[in-house]
């Protein structure tokens, strides 16, 4: 069957049309802060519109069917189309003239990494902040539209879990459309980023901040408007708490955020994913807090101010904001963690691997498949004593079919595959071996920061300018469940069936 590329191009140009649509919201902001880029935001954002309502005009006449090959190159190339556009508000401006610079720096933002290669982000114009963040925001939630409404149905990274969460008859279901599926969504994800504002604002941020860290919380992205990142606000542990409070709903399944505003609590506190993901952000804190009070040096693990809560307090936040900046792949940081212990370091990077839940704006492999493995490596055992019997793994009370067991297990394998060519790519680059694995599993995961010279408190402006396309790429497979983007390299998949 041939590819209808009349409809692949029309949601190229609604794309367009969206991401215009925010770049004029970036120049609006520019002319209220008068920071002398407010034409170049306008031109960036009037031209990628009018792109996009071209090509949207000139593909009205596809045929309005949209099968599993036309769903891959839409999903794939659709990230890659934002983010080539997304670069030219740098460009224009002269925030980050170099392409691959501003690339690496737009990927990063659409696929909610963090990683960040500007080495002054105070002295960029506060449109151009507020661009930097709208980028992570829309890549934030454009990934909980994929997870909940188009994933399930192209079969991608055992992503049919959630088709029963996803538009369908089923009574149990969110609601019979996809487009109705999304509203809701993006209502919730709206109120939540709007709930933040307001509370940042009242803990003392200016409202440009707290809009800005709102923006890149609720998406989990982790790009700050201050060098220190969270850090600045160290003096001020209420607004990390806040953050926290934040990133811990940004990395929960926002299905459960629409069942709880509903009502339906009960259904919340009864889902499996739910319950571990909550008890994995309870024992790592307790692990990290206990480590950071009785071997950490906080004169030389925080970044900016000094404790103001005493010491346990300031062991416990810092703990928790950092598991769940990295379980969440948020990659904001209160300190620079790398200085809190070798063991530390190791279990931190031991969680870049982990991820929020599925159907949040997290990366990484996600808790659910975490969960579905564990259980089936638990039922192995019993399967080998008793061959005969029928064990099936159960996921909410339900038995989940052995092939999307397996399409997980696979997943995971290709996963970590992935993560070991993605580090010998740095390694190629004269990357010593413990930042090429810190940049593999950060990109890949969408985590932020990494290890070793790529660290908390450091940036990627020192990567070669290949391997921060390698890192994008990383980025890119990571962010949209790896089959997304490798099928597209496989011969077959090009082929006229």
């Amino acid at each position: 069957m041939k590819l209808n590329y009349k409809i692949i191009f029309h949601f190229f140009g609604l794309l367009l049309l969206f991401n215009g649509g925010f770049m004029l919201l970036s120049a609006i902001m520019s002319y209220v802060y008068n920071d002398g880029v407010t034409f170049q935001l306008l031109l960036s954002g009037l031209f990628v519109v009018i792109a996009g309502g071209l090509i949207m005009l000139t593909t009205k006449n596809h045929k309005k069917e949209l099968n599993k090959r036309e769903g891959y190159i839409v999903v794939a190339f659709g990230w890659i189309v934002m983010a080539l556009t997304g670069t030219i508000p740098y460009v224009l401006t002269g925030s980050i003239p170099n392409f691959t610079n501003a690339f690496f720096e737009t990927m990063s933002g659409y696929t909610t990494t963090g990683a960040s290669i500007l080495n002054d982000i105070e002295a960029l114009p506060e449109g151009v902040l507020f661009w930097r963040s709208l980028t992570h925001w829309i890549g934030g939630m454009g990934i909980i539209v994929l997870a909940i409404a188009i994933l399930p149905l192209l079969g991608i990274g055992g992503m049919q879990l959630f088709a029963a969460e996803a538009p369908g008859p089923n009574a149990d279901k969110l609601h019979p459309r996809i487009t109705d599926t999304a509203k809701r969504l993006w209502l919730i994800y709206f109120g939540y980023t709007a709930a933040e504002t307001i509370l940042l604002q009242v803990a003392g941020m200016s409202f440009f901040d707290a809009i800005n860290h709102s923006l890149c919380t609720l998406s989990t992205g982790g790009f700050s408007t201050k060098n220190a990142s969270i850090a600045y606000w160290n003096g001020q542990p209420i607004i990390q708490y806040i953050i926290i409070l934040f990133m811990f709903l940004a990395g929960t399944n926002f299905i459960l955020s629409y069942f709880a505003f509903k009502g339906r609590v009960q259904k919340v506190l009864r889902d499996d994913e739910f319950k571990l993901y909550f008890r994995f952000i309870a024992i790592f804190t307790i692990i990290a807090t206990l480590i950071i009070y009785l071997r950490a040096d906080f004169s030389i693990s925080s970044i900016e101010h000094p404790m103001v809560w005493g010491e346990a307090e300031a062991s416990f936040r810092h703990a928790l904001f950092q598991v769940l900046a990295i379980i969440t792949t948020t990659g904001f940081v209160t300190a620079n963690y790398t200085l809190w212990t070798p063991f530390l370091v190791v279990f931190f990077f031991g969680l870049m691997f982990l991820g929020g839940s599925a159907g949040s704006t997290s990366g990484g492999v996600k808790v659910v498949r975490h969960m579905i493995m564990i259980k089936n490596g638990f039922l192995e055992f019993k399967r080998a004593l008793h061959p005969n019997a029928i064990l099936p793994v159960r996921y909410n009370k339900r038995s989940i079919p052995g092939d999307i067991v397996f399409n997980i297990l696979g997943f995971f394998i290709l996963y970590m595959l992935s993560f070991i060519v993605g580090a010998l790519g740095f390694s190629m680059f004269q990357i010593d071996f413990e930042s090429a694995i810190g940049l593999s599993a950060s990109s890949l995961g969408n985590v932020g920061p990494a290890l070793g010279d790529f660290g908390p408190v450091n940036n990627y402006s020192a990567l070669p300018p290949l391997a921060k396309w390698w890192s994008s790429f990383l980025m890119l497979i990571g962010r949209l469940e790896l089959f997304t983007v490798l099928i597209l390299l496989t011969p077959f998949f090009w082929r006229n069936r």
